[in-house]
């Protein structure tokens, strides 16, 4: 059987901590199954634009090089601390047109939540080209490849520029409803080469995915609306 490169048990090395990160093995799904999680990503977009809460994660959309969406984030109760999610990433131009997505894996040893809430939903927006050209990586970590902070709520997106906005990627995640800060510090984020094959009919990396657009799947047409209309200046 085929595993699923997101969910292959890997080992990540960290830095001088060894940190690691594990994910669950999981075969193949086919098309379909990718495109299911674009839909996913498309409600999750739309339903946090229209949460008053996250005005500023729309405002900074606006400004964004790309965002990454993960649906649902998870606990794998099997193992101790860990935590991950499939999820989609897309590129924003100078024009403000946002690109295909392309499938990414989260996985942590931890993950903190500032309220205590469990996080099912996570949008993660990229500030700067240097976040963004470190998830294309085949694998990057959160913090230590790109910087990230919590996303300001209720700040305003002016005063927030002189201090926060200094960070390459702001994660914004909520949970059954209500915000919930989370730290995704020393998180991994993985390419998801079978599934992008999958997807686009042949094998292409994120970065003609995201940054070139060699490749497109109309099912994506409904997300990228939806991210058009989230992001406002």
């Amino acid at each position: 059987m085929t595993i699923h490169a997101s969910f292959n048990r890997r080992t990540l090395l960290g830095t001088a901590a060894g940190i690691t990160a594990f994910a669950v093995a999981r075969p193949v799904l086919a098309s379909s199954d990718q495109q299911g999680l674009v839909d996913q990503a498309r409600i999750t977009v739309d339903s946090m634009a229209q949460d008053p809460s996250y005005g500023d994660m729309r405002a900074y959309m606006a400004r964004s090089v790309g965002v990454m969406i993960i649906p649902q984030l998870l606990k794998a109760g099997f193992i101790i601390g860990g935590s991950g999610g499939d999820g989609i990433l897309v590129g924003r131009d100078k024009n403000g047109t946002w690109s295909p997505p392309a499938f990414y894996t989260l996985a942590a040893g931890s993950i903190g939540l500032q309220i205590g809430a469990q996080a099912s939903e996570v949008v993660l927006v990229i500030n700067h080209e240097h976040g963004l050209s470190a998830i294309l990586e085949d694998q990057m970590k959160l913090g230590a490849d790109a910087s990230i902070a919590v996303g300001p709520i209720g700040s305003g997106v002016e005063a927030a520029t002189t201090t926060n906005m200094r960070a390459d990627i702001f994660s914004y995640a909520r949970s059954k409803g209500l915000f919930a800060g989370v730290s995704l510090e020393g998180a991994a984020i993985l390419s998801s080469k079978d599934w992008n094959a999958s997807y686009y009919g042949r094998p292409v990396n994120p970065r003609d995915i995201v940054v070139n657009r060699t490749v497109d799947n109309a099912g994506a047409s409904a997300l990228r609306t939806a991210l058009q209309g989230a992001a406002r200046a």
